[in-house]
């Protein structure tokens, strides 16, 4: 069946900035948990924009290096259903969340990567993010593409992330076909702050460019 690739836009630290999202077509809204990010949300007020969001959308909470313990605390607080990992979280880690959420395990694409170890988490949706070796997404820098398309075969639901914008984003769509894409820094005025038309920009491209569901293309 076709449908277009989803759209995520990550680091939303305002409600206006989630409402602009929303309305112009994104599907999964993120909010950056890990303290050292610029774009760290407290997870109260994380709380009051995720509860105008609609059922639709999906709300999505990103970690780093995070235990279980202090996931479920912060999706009591913030009301979240869909966690996105980050760092060195194993894949008994990630079993063990998904039989409470939606899991977005996120991997990148560094010298050491394997697109087979993406196998590792079955009950996870995958996010392919570019290598950077001290921030953890927002990087602006592109992934290996190559590498993230590799990798679709063994994952359930692929997020391509990483240095995307709506100069690119269709070729990426082209090159990869991922079920999702993902931004952050490309739509921003600064971290944090997400620009309107940079937002407006990249979903039309991502929506001209998606015009089927990238999991019936053959594999072969």
């Amino acid at each position: 069946m076709m449908t277009p690739t989803q759209i995520k836009i990550c680091g939303v630290t305002n409600a206006n900035d989630a409402r602009a999202s929303v309305e112009r077509g994104a599907d999964m809204i993120g909010f950056n948990f890990y303290p050292a990010s610029p774009r760290y949300i407290e997870p109260a007020i994380a709380r009051g924009i995720i509860d105008e969001l609609p059922a639709r959308t999906c709300a999505v909470g990103v970690f780093v290096d995070a235990d279980p313990a202090e996931i479920r605390k912060h999706a009591k607080t913030a009301g979240f259903r869909c966690v996105q990992l980050h760092g060195h979280t194993t894949p008994e880690s990630c079993s063990e969340l998904a039989q409470e959420f939606r899991v977005i395990r996120a991997l990148s694409t560094d010298v050491q990567f394997e697109p087979e170890r993406t196998a590792a988490f079955p009950d996870c949706d995958v996010l392919i993010d570019a290598y950077h070796p001290e921030l953890r997404g927002g990087t602006g820098q592109t992934c290996d593409w190559s590498a993230a398309w590799a990798a679709m075969r063994y994952t359930r639901f692929l997020i391509l992330s990483g240095g995307l914008t709506a100069r690119n984003v269709g070729s990426a769509i082209a090159a990869v076909a991922p079920h999702a894409v993902d931004v952050c820094s490309g739509v921003e005025s600064a971290p944090g702050v997400k620009d309107d038309r940079a937002l407006e920009e990249f979903i039309s491209a991502v929506r001209a460019a998606s015009p089927m569901t990238n999991a019936t293309r053959s594999r072969s």
